[in-house]
């Protein structure tokens, strides 16, 4: 059995994180397209293209250089009274669609000013028009 690092990955089509090759995906690895159950379930709404739309307009509208909080992008999808428990639910989901505009070379995901691997950040991140 090969060692973890040397087994094929791919990328989640829904959440965007890098994945291993697994025992149980032996016959039918080139149709695996999500990491979990979960990410299967939930799959791509239309919530998750409108975090999407949002991320690539707001960094648009931004001067060249410049970045966003995915916090911004959940907040602009949502109404305008809209409390912060609302638009706080889409934080994860804004963050999954930041990792799948990243793995589509759109945008770069940054800490502390420095690219990271959109699988690997942990705690805030900055989205940046590549």
């Amino acid at each position: 059995m090969p060692a973890n690092h040397d087994l094929p990955t791919k990328l989640c089509a829904s959440c965007g994180r890098r994945f291993a090759w697994r025992k149980k995906w032996e016959r039918d690895w080139d149709a695996v397209r999500y990491c979990s159950n979960a990410c299967k379930a939930r799959g791509i709404n239309r919530e998750d293209a409108a975090l999407e739309a949002a991320i690539l307009q707001l960094l648009s509208d931004r001067k060249p250089g410049t970045s966003i909080c995915p916090s911004e992008a959940a907040r602009a999808i949502g109404p305008e009274d809209e409390t912060e428990a609302a638009w706080r639910e889409r934080m994860e989901p804004a963050r999954r669609a930041a990792r799948r505009l990243a793995n589509a070379g759109r945008v770069i995901i940054t800490q502390k000013g420095k690219a990271v691997d959109p699988s690997e950040a942990r705690g805030p991140i900055r989205i940046a028009l590549r």
